[in-house]
C-alpha cells in the first residue's frame, strides 16, 4: 500500500462512530483511514492483513474486547494503538489503563453520542494525535542500554521527595518506575503526566491499584506526605509552596497544563537538595528548563534515555541543557532511586 499517507484501521462497535471518525480523520490530506472493525477479532485480522500505522481503538466491543485485542495485536504484529475510550470516570477508565499497560501508546475521551457536533472539539487534538502516534516505534519491554556517562554522579545523601515529569508514553513508564521503588520509600512523591482531559483521576487510581503506594489527583492545598503520590490533576498546573501543593490556572507553559516546567522551577526555589527529579518519556520539551533550574540548585535529576523512552524529546531537550546528573534506562532508575530517597528507618 503506498505510504504517502498515514494509514488508519478504526476499530469500534458503532457504525456511527465509524462513520464521524473516518469523516474528521480523512479531512486531512496526510491520512488515510485503510479499514474499519466492529470488534477486536475484526481489528486484531485487519491489522495483520492491512498492516496500518496506527489503530484507533475502543474498549468496550464484543466478540473480542479492546483490552484483548491490544493483547493480540502486540504478540502478532505490534502497532501503534490509541485508545478511545468513552468511559473517563476514574471507577471507569481502568480498561484504558490496562490497554496502555498491555502496549497502546496513550487514551483519549471519546464523546458519548456519535454526531459530528459532538466530536467536533475533539477533530484537531485526534489528528496532531493521531500524526504523532503513528510514526513511533513501539516498544513491548523498556530496552535495557548501557547509560551516558554522566557530567557528575548523583549524590548520595538522601532525598525526601520524588518529583516526576513524563508525556506520551508516560503512563506505562510512571507505572513501572513506581512498581519497582522498595515499598518502604518515605519519600513525598510528585508526577505531572500529560494527559487527556478527564483522565488523571482514573490514572491516580489505576497507579494506586498497580502500585505498593497510595496515590491521589492533588488538591489545593494539599500537604506534601511521606509514601504519598500526588497526581496533577487535569488541565491545572501543579507547583509546591511551603511543603504545600498549589494549583493554578494559568496559562499553557510549553503548550501543556499542567506543566512539568512549573513544577520542577517551584521545587528549585523551595529546598532543592532534598529533591530527586526524574524526566521521562515525551514529546516536546517540557520539563526541560525546570530540570536544569534543579540541577543548578542541587538536586539530583535524573532522565531516560532514548532507547527505552516511546519519544526521546523532553529527555533530549534537558540533556541538551545539561540538566541531567544521569541518563539511564527505565529499569535502571528505580535502583538508582532507591539508593537516594529517604525509607523507613528499620529498628
Amino acid at each position: 500500500m503506498p505510504k504517502d499517507k498515514i494509514n488508519i484501521l478504526i476499530a469500534d462497535d458503532s457504525l456511527l462512530t465509524r462513520v464521524v471518525l473516518r469523516d474528521i480523520l480523512q479531512r486531512d490530506p496526510d491520512i488515510r483511514v485503510v479499514g474499519e472493525a466492529r470488534d477486536g477479532r475484526e481489528a486484531l485480522d485487519a491489522v495483520l492483513r492491512l498492516k496500518p500505522d496506527l489503530v484507533i481503538m475502543d474498549v468496550v466491543m464484543p466478540v473480542m474486547d479492546g483490552i484483548a485485542a491490544v493483547k493480540e495485536i502486540m504478540a502478532r504484529r505490534p502497532t501503534p494503538i490509541l485508545v478511545l475510550s468513552a468511559n473517563v470516570r476514574p471507577g471507569d477508565a481502568r480498561g484504558a489503563f490496562n490497554a496502555i499497560t498491555l502496549g497502546a501508546l496513550d487514551v483519549m475521551e471519546k464523546p458519548r453520542g456519535a454526531v459530528q457536533e459532538v466530536f467536533a472539539p475533539l477533530a484537531q487534538r485526534l489528528i496532531d494525535k493521531v500524526k504523532v502516534l503513528a510514526c513511533l516505534p513501539v516498544r513491548l519491554i523498556p530496552a535495557s542500554s548501557s547509560s551516558r556517562a554522566p557530567s557528575r554522579a548523583v549524590e548520595a545523601q538522601r532525598r525526601s521527595i520524588l518529583a516526576i515529569g513524563a508525556s506520551t508514553g508516560g503512563p506505562k513508564a510512571v507505572l513501572s518506575l513506581l512498581r519497582q521503588l522498595p515499598p518502604d520509600t518515605r519519600a513525598r512523591m510528585l508526577v505531572v503526566q500529560h494527559i487527556a482531559q478527564g483522565f488523571a483521576e482514573g490514572f491516580a487510581q489505576w497507579l494506586e491499584r498497580e502500585t505498593p503506594f497510595p496515590v491521589r489527583t492533588a488538591a489545593d492545598g494539599d500537604a506534601l506526605r511521606p509514601g504519598l503520590v500526588l497526581v496533577a490533576p487535569s488541565d491545572r498546573h501543579m507547583e509546591v509552596r511551603a511543603d504545600r501543593i498549589r494549583l493554578t490556572d494559568g496559562l499553557p507553559v510549553n503548550s501543556c497544563r499542567p506543566s512539568v516546567d512549573l513544577l520542577f522551577t517551584s521545587l528549585a526555589h523551595q529546598t532543592p537538595r532534598e529533591v530527586a527529579a526524574v524526566l521521562l518519556t515525551g514529546m516536546g520539551r517540557d520539563g526541560a528548563e525546570g530540570l536544569a533550574a534543579l540541577r543548578l540548585a542541587g538536586a539530583a535529576t535524573l532522565v531516560q534515555d532514548e532507547a527505552s523512552c516511546v519519544v526521546f524529546g523532553m529527555p533530549r531537550a534537558a540533556i541538551d541543557l545539561d540538566a541531567a546528573q544521569q541518563v539511564l534506562p527505565l529499569d535502571e532508575i528505580p535502583r538508582m532511586l532507591a539508593r537516594i530517597l529517604d525509607r523507613t528507618e528499620r529498628l
